[in-house]
Order: structure tokens, then C-alpha cells, then sequence
């Protein structure tokens, strides 16, 4: 068996660890997944227990993919191909986490963090937008909805400028962007419909 196929079991359960929900509960609070949106990640864990829970959860779950890839990349070489299957295997970690019966976060955060080290001027790319977008609307699903988006066209221009990325790249960026944007949804349908909450910080 190869062994690299072992380091994505690692990437998988490193990426599944639920910083937000276990942040939570070490400032005493509920269980997330029990207010706001229910969601494990940055912006709801922010609006039940402050923006440092937040801020610290939104850092932890990026670090977490961002140390998930940069592992593999160590342990092959610095191989693209295993690294992009890493952050695949992170992202889905965190929104199928084994710990939480496999009903996690959006991977919003865990995705941009796994990028960092395959491309980060993408990631540059991203984060711009995403704050341009909830600085404007305070939608923080919108800004993640139009990063993800966005992503697979920030890869494909910034990961080799004049040249197309590898295959692999592609195909693994757009998976990532596709499972971010399908956990979105809920929020796309309450866009939609303008009963989307817009981001508070809690007091």
C-alpha cells in the first residue's frame, strides 16, 4: 500500500477537528450547533460567542488545512498532486467531520487555508474579495459564496500566469469550490428570499 495514501487518512482527520465547536465550549458557552445557524464555523461561533471566539476559530481552521498540506508536502517532496489531494482530503474533513457524525461547517475557512501553500496569491485573491463583499453587505454567506466561486478562476490565473495549472489542480480547486458552494445552499435560498442574517458581532 502506498504510504502517501496513509498521510491523506491524516489530512482527512487533521481537517476534521471542530476548533469552533470545541472553542466554544472552553469559554463555557453552548453547544454550537445549537444557536444561530448551527454551523461550526467562524461566522456563527462569532455570533454566539464573540468576535475573538470567532476570529480564533476562523485562524485555527484555515491553520489546520494550510498544516494538512504543507505535511504532505514535506513527506513527498513538495508533489502538487499529493498536496492537492491533501487539501481535498482536509476540506472534506471539515464539513464530513468523523467526530460529529459527519455534519460539519462549509469549509470556507479550511479552504482557503489549504491553499496557501499550492497558491497563495489565489487565497490574496479571495480573502480581498470576501471581506470586499461582507464589508459592503455584512453577508458573511455571500462573501464565502463569491469567494468560492471565485476561487477556481483566482488558481487558474495566479498558480503559473501564462500558463494553464495542472489538471489536477483544476479538477481538485473546482471540487473544493463546488462543495463549499453546496453546503451554501441554505444560504443561497434565504439570499434569495432576503431572510439571510446579516453578520453581528455578539457583545
Amino acid at each position: 500500500m502506498n504510504p502517501y495514501w496513509l498521510i491523506l487518512v491524516a489530512a482527512y482527520l487533521l481537517g476534521s477537528i471542530p476548533f469552533g465547536l470545541l472553542i466554544v465550549k472552553a469559554r463555557g458557552g453552548p453547544d454550537v450547533r445549537t444557536t444561530g445557524s448551527g454551523n461550526i464555523g467562524a461566522a456563527n461561533v462569532a455570533r454566539s460567542a464573540g468576535a475573538v471566539a470567532g476570529v480564533l476559530t476562523l485562524l485555527l481552521d484555515a491553520g489546520k488545512g494550510y498544516l494538512a498540506v504543507w505535511i504532505v508536502g514535506r513527506w513527498t517532496g513538495g508533489s502538487v498532486r499529493w498536496m492537492m489531494a491533501a487539501a481535498v482530503a482536509a476540506v472534506v474533513g471539515h464539513v464530513f467531520p468523523v467526530w460529529l457524525r459527519f455534519r460539519g461547517g462549509k469549509g470556507v475557512a479550511t479552504g482557503l487555508g489549504v491553499f496557501l501553500p499550492i497558491c497563495p496569491e489565489a487565497v490574496a485573491a479571495g480573502a480581498a474579495l470576501w471581506l470586499l463583499m461582507v464589508g459592503f453587505w455584512r453577508y458573511s454567506s455571500l462573501g464565502s459564496i463569491v469567494a468560492a466561486a471565485a476561487l477556481p478562476v483566482f488558481v487558474y490565473v495566479f498558480y503559473a500566469p501564462g500558463h494553464a495549472p495542472p489538471t489536477y489542480v483544476s479538477l481538485g480547486t473546482i471540487l473544493i469550490s463546488l462543495l463549499v458552494l453546496a453546503k451554501h445552499r441554505g444560504n443561497m435560498e434565504r439570499l434569495v428570499a432576503g431572510k439571510e442574517s446579516r453578520l453581528r458581532w455578539r457583545r
